[in-house]
């Protein structure tokens, strides 16, 4: 089974409700992840992107030159997504984050923007995570 966006028309961007309707009972995760992101980088700017077909709509809350998070809405859940050069790959793994993240970022494949990582949520579990992880991309 594809992992694409469970929004894939390119010409309806989706709406507060078309979010509402499809993550369920994430919905509040979602919005608690926007409005840390917010809180941190006031400057932030939010934005439905359509990448292609091959991954639909996604979210992304941006700084002046580069993706600070990624958002990508799923059925009943979302995935949390960040990129990480060298210097912040490094912060995250002197960390306490989890060791599943730490494991997941050493397997990532290395590209010039850096690596990257998906992270699942379907729960709270990895919300103090996440949190730590925008605050480390927030500092490189």
């Amino acid at each position: 089974m594809e992992d694409i966006s469970i929004f894939a028309d390119k010409a309806v961007q989706p709406s507060d409700k078309d979010l509402a309707d499809k993550l369920g009972d994430t919905l509040p995760l979602w919005n608690q992840l926007v409005g840390y992101v917010m809180e941190k980088y006031p400057a932030g700017l939010k934005q439905w992107n359509f990448p292609g077909k091959k991954y639909g709509w996604s979210f992304r809350i941006k700084d002046k030159k580069r993706a600070i998070i990624y958002l990508l809405p799923r059925e009943n859940y979302f995935k949390v997504a960040f990129v990480f050069g060298e210097k912040a790959s490094a912060t995250v793994w002197e960390s306490d984050v989890s060791d599943a993240i730490k494991t997941k970022l050493a397997n990532a494949i290395k590209y010039m923007e850096g690596r990257g990582i998906q992270i699942d949520v379907k729960d709270d579990a990895f919300l103090p995570d996440i949190k730590r992880l925008v605050e480390i991309k927030l500092t490189h």
